[in-house]
């Protein structure tokens, strides 16, 4: 059990390397998209089709993968310490985080569409002050779980 549970946290580990590099690219490539790229211009259309990109080729399948191998941990670590643990400190302090970053997903891809219609309805200054938020989200959850706070 110990070795697949190994393996889960592993490709888990993996997947949500690759969200967050899509949760930090896209919002910058929307700074630039919105201070740049006049909407219907040539550029506006490769910018639409590199954000598109983003969230087909790597948003999108490493979400769902990191919530399945997410989902398998939980299944994993249920039957090691029953299913209490997901009522721990560190444990409710990473499902907030997760919660977090779903919803910071969809609103870039409700972004996406909003760019796609030619509407600018954020301005470039609002895209690189947010840009950082999963990582912040991602520092308390990776702390939360290897020390497992509240747990002692």
């Amino acid at each position: 059990m110990t070795a697949h549970y190994d393996l889960l946290r592993g490709l888990h580990i993996l997947a949500v390397i690759a969200w967050m590099a899509g949760l930090l690219m896209l919002p910058r490539l929307y700074a630039y998209h919105s201070e740049t790229a006049d909407p219907g211009s040539e550029f506006d259309a490769h910018f639409l089709r590199w954000e598109g990109k983003v969230l087909k080729i790597i948003l999108g399948p490493a979400m769902g993968i990191s919530w399945a191998f997410g989902l398998a941990l939980v299944a994993v670590d249920s039957e090691i310490r029953g299913i209490g643990f997901l009522a721990e400190p560190w444990m409710l302090a990473k499902i907030v985080g997760i919660v977090f970053m779903t919803g910071w997903h969809v609103f870039l891809q409700i972004s996406y569409g909003g760019l796609l219609a030619g509407r600018r309805d954020r301005t470039g200054k609002f895209w690189r002050m947010t840009n950082e938020l999963p990582f912040l989200a991602a520092i308390v959850m990776v702390i939360a779980v290897t020390t497992e706070f509240g747990n002692h």
